[in-house]
C-alpha cells in the first residue's frame, strides 16, 4: 500500500476508506489528486465541503462572494458565530483545514459569472454546484458541458430537495437543460430567503451531494446521471425519478444552439 506514497499520517487518516474494498488505497490517492470546484459555501456548500475535505480530496475550489450572516447559521454548519462580516470563502477554509490541514483550498472571493466560469472550472476535474438561483445553475451546467466536466447539481427551498449529476459530454447522458430548457422568470420561484428553508435539509441534501461527487472520482456504484432525486422532508420520501436526454436541447441536443456561455451576461 505503501507503493502508492502514503505517509503514515494518511494512512492512519484514511484507514476506514482504504479498508473498502471499493475504494482502497489506490482509490484513496484518486482522491488525493483529485480537484472539486464547489459553487457556493452556504447550506448545501457547508456539509459538502466538509466531507470532501475529511474524505481527502486533495484540491478544493470555493467560490462565493457574500460575508457570514447571523441569519446564516440556522443552515450553514461550515460557519461560527466568530466568523461573521467574515467572508464565507476565507471562513469555509479555516474550517476545511482545521479538519484536514493536507487539503489545498484555493478560494475565490467573486460571484461565478460567465466572465470567470470558463477560466476556473477548466482548473478543476469535477464542479458541485450549491448555489441558490437559477442563473448560477444554468451556467454551471452550460459551461461544464463546454468544458467537458462532470456536475453535480443540488438545490434545496422550504421542505424539498433535489439532487442529480450531468454528464452529457460522455455521450447519452441528459445535462440540467434536457430537464429544464431555460430558467424561470426572475421573481417566479422565490429564493430561500423569502420562503425559508428547514435547516436539516441542507445538511441531508449536502450530504449526498457529497457522496455523488466521491462516487464519480472514485468511478464506483451507480452514478445520477439521467436520475433525479427528490427528498421531502415532511413526508419522509425520497423519489428516484428517471431523466430522458432531450435530442432537441438547445446545449447537448443534436442541433445545439448554445456553444458558448455569452448567452450568461444579462442574467443574475
Amino acid at each position: 500500500m505503501n507503493d502508492l506514497g502514503f505517509t503514515d499520517e494518511e494512512i492512519e487518516r484514511y484507514a476506514r476508506h482504504i479498508t473498502l474494498p471499493q475504494v482502497g488505497g489506490i482509490g484513496q490517492r484518486k482522491l488525493i489528486n483529485s480537484k472539486v470546484l464547489v459553487i457556493g459555501a452556504g447550506g448545501l456548500g457547508s456539509p459538502l465541503l466538509l466531507y470532501l475535505a475529511a474524505a481527502g480530496v486533495g484540491t478544493i475550489g470555493i467560490i462565493d462572494d457574500d460575508k457570514v450572516e447571523l441569519s446564516n447559521l440556522q443552515r450553514q454548519i461550515i460557519h461560527t458565530n466568530d466568523n461573521i462580516k467574515i467572508h464565507k470563502t476565507d471562513s469555509a477554509k479555516k474550517a476545511i483545514l482545521d479538519i484536514n490541514p493536507n487539503v489545498n483550498v484555493i478560494t475565490y472571493k467573486e460571484r461565478f459569472s460567465f466572465k470567470n466560469a470558463e477560466d476556473i472550472v477548466s482548473k478543476f476535474d469535477i464542479v458541485a454546484d450549491g448555489s441558490d438561483n437559477f442563473g448560477t445553475r444554468f451556467l454551471a451546467n452550460d459551461v461544464c458541458y463546454l468544458k467537458n466536466k462532470t456536475l453535480v447539481s443540488a438545490a434545496i427551498l422550504r421542505f424539498e430537495g433535489q439532487i442529480s449529476s450531468y454528464s452529457a459530454h460522455k455521450g447519452s447522458n441528459c445535462c440540467y437543460r434536457c430537464l429544464w430548457p431555460e430558467p424561470p422568470p426572475k421573481g417566479l420561484i422565490a429564493s430561500c430567503g423569502e420562503a425559508g428553508v428547514f435547516g436539516a435539509l441542507a445538511g441531508s441534501i449536502g450530504s449526498i451531494q457529497a457522496i455523488e461527487v466521491l462516487k464519480e472520482i472514485l468511478g464506483i456504484g451507480h452514478s445520477l446521471n439521467n436520475y433525479l432525486v427528490i427528498f421531502d422532508t415532511l413526508s419522509s420520501e425520497m423519489r428516484k425519478v428517471k431523466i430522458n436526454k432531450d435530442n432537441n436541447c438547445k446545449l447537448c441536443g443534436s442541433k445545439p444552439t448554445i456553444t458558448s456561455i455569452t448567452n450568461h451576461k444579462d442574467y443574475r
